[in-house]
């Protein structure tokens, strides 16, 4: 398969052993689900070795009774942590909030399974698109989105982590919200409705810690970056002014190729059935990120 044909949201790439494995939010609709990326139930996995040619979709995740989410599958990343893979993902059901659960397989096309019964975010939050950080005294960290549909100006918060990943060992902490940047647009016409979407956390090689993330401006879907003053989790955080992408596209990661060279994934258009993950090679210099 091409990249053109692969419908899906919210792209992530982990390179291993030479190989690229991309995961991401099911999308294109079928008789089965027929409203789309809202009911799928599962994730996959695509490999390919030149980041052109990819392999079918195998399952990595499915739905079953004796897990909590019953609905909102979206956006898994998986990390290679302690030997193991850890996927984060988010999901809902009808009588519980949205929050990013954390999965475990011994390898990266593997079936995944819960570390624990309890998802990583606030149970009376209502979160997604947890991310995975470790900071500079080696302890591990969740980073997500406390979501708009229930405080209206969306934030992006951090929490530390038990070093198995099971559970939370200290209360959210704000990094930023979703109107930091003067160019961050309500999506909604009758209520204050800031989105924040997608953080992904990249130590630059001069030390600055930056995190790219999404929201809307006037020309739709856009990507942003914030950066932390003192290098790591527990610096005071500024949205900078420039977006790294400005128009119908986001929910980006950034990963090296097999060379070690820097790329950045996400979708585009943020339309859908229309989502396709594209691939665009970064230049990092001096703490920036560009496209190239």
């Amino acid at each position: 398969m091409k990249l053109s044909e692969i419908n899906i949201r919210d792209p992530y790439i982990l390179t291993h052993d030479g190989v690229y494995y991309m995961y991401g939010t099911r999308v294109k609709i079928t008789n089965e689900y027929p409203h789309g990326w809202g009911e799928q139930r599962g994730f996959d996995v695509y490999t390919s070795r030149d980041m052109e040619n990819w392999s079918d979709p195998k399952c990595v995740f499915e739905v079953n009774d004796n897990f909590w989410g019953t609905t909102d599958f979206w956006a898994p990343e998986v990390h290679f942590y302690h030997g193991r893979y850890y996927m984060f993902a988010s999901f809902r059901a009808e009588d519980k909030h949205r929050g990013t659960h954390i999965l475990v397989s011994d390898t990266p096309d593997g079936m995944f399974v819960p570390v624990s019964d309890k998802p990583a975010t606030p149970e009376d939050w209502e979160c997604l698109d947890g991310t995975f950080y470790i900071d500079r005294r080696g302890k591990p960290h969740i980073v997500f989105c406390h979501e708009w549909v229930q405080i209206d100006i969306g934030t992006v918060c951090e929490a530390e982590l038990s070093p198995d990943l099971s559970r939370r060992v200290s209360e959210p902490r704000l990094l930023w919200t979703a109107k930091a940047h003067p160019d961050i647009v309500s999506i909604s016409d009758d209520r204050e409705s800031f989105v924040t979407d997608g953080p992904f956390l990249y130590r630059c090689e001069n030390g600055d810690l930056l995190s790219i993330w999404s929201s809307f401006s006037v020309n739709g879907y856009i990507e942003l970056v914030s950066k932390s003053d003192n290098g790591d989790i527990d610096g005071n955080w500024t949205v900078l002014p420039e977006f790294l992408f400005g128009e119908d596209g986001g929910h980006g990661m950034l990963f090296k190729d097999i060379g070690g060279k820097l790329f950045f994934a996400m979708h585009s258009p943020n339309i859908i059935t229309l989502e396709r993950p594209v691939i665009y090679p970064i230049c990092e210099r001096d703490g920036k990120l560009t496209l190239e």
